[in-house]
């Protein structure tokens, strides 16, 4: 299971901590391991139209001890995620957490159970008498219904008559006679609901043979899926290099939604480790990448390297690496110094200021200075959110400050309308062809890999840009995008999207691969001042 690299590696530095799994720049020895991974894929043709469909790979280097003489020696072990080929084994590869395809074991015998239960379900469903019943049904609740309205409709209108024969002057019988009437309308009306009600009684009767069977098949089937999804919970367990080991009941109890997602402990990064810590392995770098087409709704790239997902791997490499030495995450640090803030208009209302890449809009997680921070400092009689809109970290150019909670009212107020104008500049990884254009792709957070963006036609919201090409040199874009729409990395999704773009904003360590920066800097700001109602137009060019 350990693969031995193929070009001598002397000239390489190890690693001195491990990888931060959820954002890196690959170690120049995954590289080489996934190189040769690769060159393994390409030589299996059995799995070509597979593979084509997309997958992700993962390569771990470690460190182990060679017999007799005990030497360290380097190599590196490779995986997928899920399944390959309808098998979690195969001899390249390692193992995984736990083989539920194993032959004869619970979960292959269970599965066919409830897949026993589906075909019943899907006959019935289908099931000739059953849907006749329920027509019968339908049909008849409906005559029933209107019916019964047409009679209620008659008893009014006769009811509106009697009321204006009572204006008249009447004999006695005659008063009789309406009241007569009106007690005929109220029986005849009862008589009509109490008929209809035995008929459907009747039929909803014949309709439970059908309906109480299939929800009890249905009932089975969810309470079988539960105790399987929950005992094969209870056979995915961890390690971590002290030896501890947890489960993953265990390991997602306190996160938010305290059960573990479908496919926990099925990615590559666990699989991996797993490997490495039962086998005495030292783990020392990590890199996994994109193999095939690109999927429907997120951004991947052949090729490619990705962080782990933190939905499912999150909880789980958080035990697993627990006691390792690792390196900080990048996006955490701060790139630029908070004084380098530049204001470049103010009056006593508001101010509009240019933010360096490399600085938080709003405080984040870390204590790390954020331009509000700044304002609030440098502004102490300020009131109000301050901030009106914001700007991604690694993204520079002008933030509109408002400096009371009235002014910031006004320009929000903008915003929602849409009538303040942004100008976007970026160079992007790859040549668009067109000269301008418009993109719509609805955008929804992708759970499994916050804080990142993902393509979703039904839950989306709705996300429009326009773009106009600049220029195009040593294959890049310089490109300028205008937002109709304000949503959470747009302008980053719609770039390296296969759907948009498919051109990933240089520098783009979430969507593309990473540079000196993200080359991404909101250069032009148009808007109404709220007190002299003059339009301000503030210019701030990118500094690449």
């Amino acid at each position: 299971m350990l693969h031995h690299f193929t070009q001598s590696i002397s000239e390489i530095s190890l690693p001195e901590k491990f990888t931060f799994p959820f954002n890196y720049t690959p170690h120049p020895l995954c590289v080489m391991a996934a190189e040769e991974l690769q060159a393994y894929l390409k030589s299996k043709p059995e799995w070509a139209e597979e593979i084509q469909a997309g997958k992700m790979f993962g390569v771990l280097i470690v460190e182990t001890e060679r017999a007799p003489s005990l030497q360290q020696e380097i190599g590196f072990l490779a995986a997928f995620s899920g399944n390959l080929d309808g098998k979690n084994q195969h001899e390249y590869f390692v193992p995984p957490v736990f083989d539920m395809l194993k032959k004869d074991d619970f979960f292959l015998s269970e599965v066919k159970n409830i897949s026993a239960i589906n075909t019943e379900v899907d006959l019935l469903e289908k099931d000739e008498q059953f849907k006749l019943v329920e027509q019968k049904y339908t049909e008849a609740k409906e005559k029933a219904t209107a019916e019964i309205e047409a009679q209620k409709q008659t008893n009014k209108a006769n009811k509106k008559s009697r009321h204006e024969r009572r204006k008249q002057e009447l004999t006695k019988e005659e008063s009789i006679e309406l009241s007569r009437a009106s007690v005929t309308d109220k029986n005849t009306l009862k008589a009509l609901q109490a008929a209809w009600d035995d008929k459907l009684q009747k039929l909803k009767s014949e309709l439970a043979i059908f309906t109480n069977k299939l929800q009890s098949l249905k009932h089975e089937r969810k309470t079988r899926s539960a105790a399987l999804q929950n005992k094969l919970f209870d056979n995915f367990t961890f390690l971590n290099i002290n030896g501890q080991i947890k489960g993953l009941n265990d390991i997602f109890s306190p996160t938010a939604h305290k059960t573990p997602p479908a496919g926990a402990g099925e990615c590559a990064e666990p699989k991996l480790l797993q490997y490495a810590f039962k086998h005495n392995m030292k783990p020392l770098a990590m890199a996994e990448f994109w193999w095939g087409n690109s999927p429907k709704n997120e951004v991947r790239h052949h090729g490619q390297y990705y962080p782990a997902c933190k939905g499912k791997c999150e909880p789980i490499l958080g035990h697993m690496l627990q006691g390792m030495a690792m390196d900080v995450d990048p996006l955490n640090q701060q790139k630029a110094d908070i004084n380098d803030i530049e204001i470049l208009f103010e009056d006593e209302y508001l101010l509009v200021l240019n933010k360096p890449a490399g600085i938080l809009s709003v405080p984040g997680k870390s204590d790390a200075p954020s331009v509000y921070s700044y304002i609030h400092e440098k502004y102490p009689q300020a009131t109000g959110p301050l901030i009106v809109h914001r700007l991604d970290m690694a993204t520079s150019g002008l933030l509109l400050i408002a400096k009371t909670k009235e002014i910031h009212k006004e320009l929000q107020a903008q915003f929602h309308l849409r009538s303040i104008k942004k100008r976007y500049i970026a160079v992007l990884d790859g040549i668009v062809p067109d000269d301008r254009g418009r993109i719509e792709l609805p955008l929804a957070t992708d759970y499994y890999h916050r804080p990142c963006q993902m393509v979703d036609f039904e839950h989306g919201k709705p996300a429009i840009t326009e773009y106009e090409v600049l220029e195009r040199k040593n294959g890049e874009t310089h490109i300028a995008f205008s937002l109709l729409t304000g949503r959470t990395h747009q302008l980053r999704v719609h770039s390296a999207h296969q759907l948009g773009l498919n051109c990933p904003i240089k520098g783009d360590e979430l969507y593309g691969k990473k540079a000196n920066r993200l080359h991404l800097h909101a250069e032009c700001l148009e808007f109404t001042h709220p007190i002299s109602k003059e339009l301000i137009q503030i210019e701030k060019k990118a500094e690449f």
